[in-house]
């Protein structure tokens, strides 16, 4: 974590924390996803490991882009270094319209929809079932860019229908 610098606390889950960092070498800002290790069962390690593996191996304009990942000693915790969405997730931004009293447009709902259909086709076409999509892990950008994101519970197909 040396090399970045941590502005903000994105988000927060059971045994991660996500947070918004510049990297100091080249002024890049991106999210960091920091998994307490110590905190996790065996099986829940294993599902850790396999969000690096699947984000590493997915490079699509719906689905999040990765870019390192390493562990840090002193926290013990796996660091994955993510594209940072600007715009937040679409919870956020669901619950600014309801503060507001207002409404998306049906243009905007096909436009997130056609984007959300998009990202989940390029992970079905690598056999990868996401198993969490909501609105808190769908994130965008300034431009209205949707990106599928959080897939810590993927799980890759191998073998036909997938059973859990």
């Amino acid at each position: 974590m040396k090399n970045f610098e941590i502005s903000s606390k994105l988000g927060e889950g059971a045994f991660s924390s996500v947070f918004k960092a510049k990297r100091i070498s080249d002024g890049q800002v991106y999210a960091i996803k920091k998994v307490k290790m110590t905190k996790l069962s065996d099986r829940e390690k294993q599902n850790a490991v396999n969000e690096v593996r699947i984000l590493a191996s997915i490079n699509h304009p719906n689905i999040i882009g990765y870019k390192e990942a390493f562990f840090e000693d002193q926290s013990s915790s796996l660091c994955i270094v993510m594209e940072f969405a600007d715009g937040g997730d679409l919870t956020s931004i669901i619950n600014s319209h309801k503060k507001k009293n207002s409404k998306f447009t049906e243009k905007e709902i096909w436009h997130f929809f056609v984007q959300i259909v998009r990202g989940i086709k390029a992970l079905h076409e690598l056999k990868i079932c996401h198993r969490d999509i909501k609105a808190a892990n769908l994130f965008v950008t300034k431009d209205g860019v949707i990106k599928l994101g959080d897939l810590n519970v993927s799980k890759v197909n191998k073998r036909g229908l997938l059973h859990t």
